[in-house]
């Protein structure tokens, strides 16, 4: 018999039950969005968590496009070409030698570096092209944070992210000179500001309750198997030209933007607190179709009451600057995401400044993401949150300032480096998840997106500090763990949000937190 129940009947909420006050006795109220999905789309089914982590997958071009410049920007090791010259044998730096007294290992093509003799230009200019790409992932971020929340919605945005860093990944291709090498890792890192945050926030709004933190955490997976890639597309093109790897990157990028297009939808309940009734309607009966579960409901009674402050597409930034505790919740958030994203995105390109081999270095470094993502899979139904930042942010930085220092045993220096990246990994992830639970669906996106701005804002520092470190060290590991040590502190702002659900507008949040 088919269920003519409507899809949001009201019911009394206990929470509003009040023995002392009658009139709040069996108020009846509308369910949220998340327990009408959970209803009538029924348990996620094999297509729906498909099309979730499919999505997910944009992470690993993400991770590939983020620390692609740690082989096509690496200066390359270089020889005395003249047998028992002590004089160049003995020279720090081929800077202080006659051009014809050394030569390049490899051939000049297989770097930025030596194609374009960058070998003795100033740490400003050698960084440029890294820092070139974070700065525009931070314009990005800021350009295009609340297009999500706002007009164009999870899916189009990712779309367009997605877009536009394999076009300008493959434009780069054609890069003549650094200038123009720059502009484009500025472009591409514009157009790829907003993957990680829509295909977090579209993956785990289109899912139950059940598999959301699963699916959050099948993206930091695809992230580590992005990164992983790199050292062996790089090794296998070591005599290439550095131009290949942003072949082999940007065209399967481009072909994944094709498939998402047709086999993803809309989130519904972004569809639904934006107004669009319809096509949520229709997008929440296509997933329950696919699940096997064929909806014969009235949809007369889904509606979520309008929010009226979200008027045009810088609303959701303003609601998050002009509310006290959104305000106070983004201001913790971004400072600790600011220590993480130094060591984050900095540790992978000073892994050059170890003296130790750059493919072993970076491999490790990616596999460190493994585990992280493990201890985040297997706890994160058990570990506080705040609390977790806390230790993972304070033992990155006093690993990271420990490889200030010389170890004596060979390999030790590394361990020790791979640990506070692996403990900046693990706190990077319990971030974007306690993001997730920090802010409503109505500016979760913008919340997320200034979150990793912050995270990204760290990594476009760390380029110049890296290149400094190459005299001292001091001014990388040293800086990067005093920065993530001290910013990971402002967690203790921070409301403890483990085992809560996720609420769909400013009222339901304002509602449970008190």
């Amino acid at each position: 018999m088919a269920d003519s129940t409507p899809l949001l009947p009201p019911y009394i909420s206990s929470s509003f039950s009040d023995t002392e006050n009658p009139k709040c006795v069996n108020k009846v109220i509308v369910p949220s969005i998340d327990d009408a999905i959970e209803r009538y789309i029924g348990v996620t089914g094999l297509p729906q968590l498909f099309r979730a982590l499919f999505v997910a997958v944009a992470w690993v071009f993400d991770a590939q496009q983020t620390f692609i410049s740690v082989f096509t920007d690496a200066e390359p090791a270089w020889h005395c070409t003249k047998v028992g010259d002590e004089s160049c044998s003995s020279a720090p730096h081929q800077c202080d030698l006659p051009k014809d007294s050394w030569a390049w290992d490899l051939p000049e093509h297989t770097s930025v570096v030596s194609e374009w003799g960058l070998e003795c230009s100033g740490a400003a200019l050698v960084s440029l092209p890294a820092s070139a790409f974070f700065a525009g992932c931070l314009v990005g971020g800021f350009l295009l944070a609340t297009l999500a929340d706002s007009t164009l919605g999870r899916k189009n945005v990712l779309l367009l992210s997605c877009l536009t860093m394999s076009l300008a990944g493959a434009l780069t291709i054609l890069s003549p000179n650094v200038w123009v090498y720059s502009a484009l890792r500025f472009v591409c890192g514009f157009g790829r500001a907003m993957i990680g945050t829509s295909a977090l926030v579209l993956s785990t709004e289109i899912v139950g309750k059940r598999w959301r933190d699963k699916v959050s955490i099948f993206g930091f997976f695809c992230f580590t198997l992005g990164f992983l890639s790199l050292p062996a597309i790089a090794y296998v093109n070591r005599t290439s030209s550095w131009r290949s790897l942003y072949l082999w990157t940007s065209v399967p990028s481009f072909c994944y933007t094709i498939l998402l297009y047709f086999l993803v939808h809309e989130s519904p309940r972004w569809l639904l607190v934006r107004g669009r009734r319809q096509e949520a309607i229709d997008t929440i009966k296509n997933i329950a179709s696919s699940n096997g579960n064929h909806i014969h409901s009235s949809f007369s009674t889904l509606h979520v009451g309008d929010e009226t402050w979200n008027t045009n597409v810088f609303s959701a930034i303003k609601m998050l600057y002009v509310t006290r505790w959104t305000f106070r919740r983004l201001a913790a958030i971004m400072t600790v995401s600011f220590g993480v994203g130094m060591i984050y995105y900095g540790m992978p390109l000073n892994v050059g400044n170890l003296g130790s081999n750059l493919y072993l270095s970076v491999t490790f470094n990616a596999l460190a993401e493994f585990p992280s993502s493990l201890v985040t899979f297997f706890l994160v139904d058990r570990l506080n949150r705040r609390s977790s930042l806390l230790v993972f942010t304070a033992l990155s930085g006093i690993c990271s300032v420990t490889c200030v220092y010389p170890l004596k045993a060979e390999g030790l220096r590394m361990g020790v480096e791979v640990v506070s990246f692996f403990s900046a990994c693990t706190a990077f992830n319990v971030v974007l998840i306690y993001s997730i639970e920090l802010f409503p669906t109505c500016i979760r996106n913008s919340a997320i997106s200034m979150v990793r701005q912050a995270v990204v804002l760290g990594g476009v520092l760390a380029p110049l500090l890296v290149a400094e470190g190459r005299k001292r060290s001091f001014l990388s590991f040293g800086v990067f763990g005093l920065v993530i040590g001290c910013c990971g502190l402002f967690a203790i702002c921070l409301p403890e949000t483990r085992g809560r659900s996720m609420c769909d507008t400013m009222e339901e949040e304002e509602l449970s937190s008190n």
